[in-house]
């Protein structure tokens, strides 16, 4: 992957989150005004849920804007991990946002309340273009962040759907336990997809192998390349769910000419690059060279 293309990748999510964030602000303060207008709970909660979302999405375009920046001085790798930063965030604020959707939700079930139907079935066809529209605006994106950002909004999507089904039948049945039953079961769903993804941040962010990448089978093939007589020292990890980083130390015979080294060098980079993997870093040791590094806690392993 060139860097071009990365940078034009990452402006791109960039864009694509600001203008998610103008559209669901816009549409948030609308929605406020909305639920007052048809005295629906279900619609100022999602109002108040909105609002959390608007705010996320605020955070998540500022940490998109960061992470576009290059390396420095003080972030050899760039600042890519901030929109990890920003995921990490968003994925929070979504669970805390259900929770609280669920807590509206369920003393409804005990206690419907009547709402203005008409109105919510206007709110909920605008409800639906506006935040369909954004979530098509965010589909594609590979990074987290925009990717967390999508699921907010796909949760509003699917919020709005069920206010429209709901308030289509109150046209024609007094049946207003519908509102918070459906309410719950999507939030109940999209918390399950929430916390997946958490799952998914806590690990990149704790440095943990990207998915899909199998570092045994890495050390397999590495261990399989001529010239190469073992490995050690192998670490993966990514940035940003993104852009993955691999570093090894390659253990070559005492006699491997330069020529080889630079062969060997390029053939490992030609592979990461196969895998998904940008940076690389191959430590080349000769068999009798002696390899002591410092590890963590402060022992030292050869």
């Amino acid at each position: 992957m060139s860097y071009s293309h990365s940078h034009h990748h990452a402006s791109e999510s960039t864009k694509s989150i600001k203008i998610a964030f103008f559209l669901n602000l816009g549409f948030t303060l609308l929605e406020i005004v909305g639920g007052l207008w048809t005295n629906s709970l279900a619609i100022l909660s999602d109002a108040i849920h909105d609002l959390g979302d608007s705010l996320s999405l605020g955070l998540s375009w500022y940490l998109a804007k960061v992470s576009d920046r290059g390396n420095d001085h003080k972030y050899s790798y760039g600042y890519r991990r901030y929109s990890l930063l920003g995921a990490l965030i968003n994925t929070l604020v979504l669970i805390f946002g259900s929770v609280f959707v669920l807590t509206r939700a369920v003393p409804r079930i005990f206690h419907p309340e009547p709402t203005n139907a008409k109105g919510m079935v206007l709110f909920a066809i605008v409800g639906i273009l506006i935040n369909g529209a954004a979530v098509l605006r965010l589909r594609g994106q590979k990074d987290l962040n925009a990717r967390m950002a999508a699921l907010h909004l796909l949760e509003d999507v699917l919020g709005w759907i069920a206010v429209l089904i709901v308030s289509i039948i109150l046209l024609f049945k007094d049946l207003p336990i519908l509102d918070p039953a459906l309410s719950i079961l999507i939030t109940c769903y999209v918390l399950y997809n929430v916390i997946a993804n958490f799952r998914k941040t806590v690990c990149l962010f704790l440095q943990g192998v990207p998915e899909g990448i199998d570092i045994r089978s890495v050390e397999e093939h590495l261990v399989s390349l001529e010239q190469v007589q073992s490995i050690h020292h192998t670490h993966i990890w990514s940035l940003d769910g993104e852009h993955h980083v691999l570093t090894t130390h390659v253990v070559v015979d005492d006699n491997t000419s330069r020529e080889d080294i630079l062969k060997l060098k390029k053939i490992i980079k030609d592979y990461a690059l196969e895998i998904n993997i940008e940076h690389v870093t191959a430590e080349v040791e000769f068999e009798e060279e002696d390899c002591c590094m410092k590890e963590i806690g402060g022992s030292r392993t050869c």
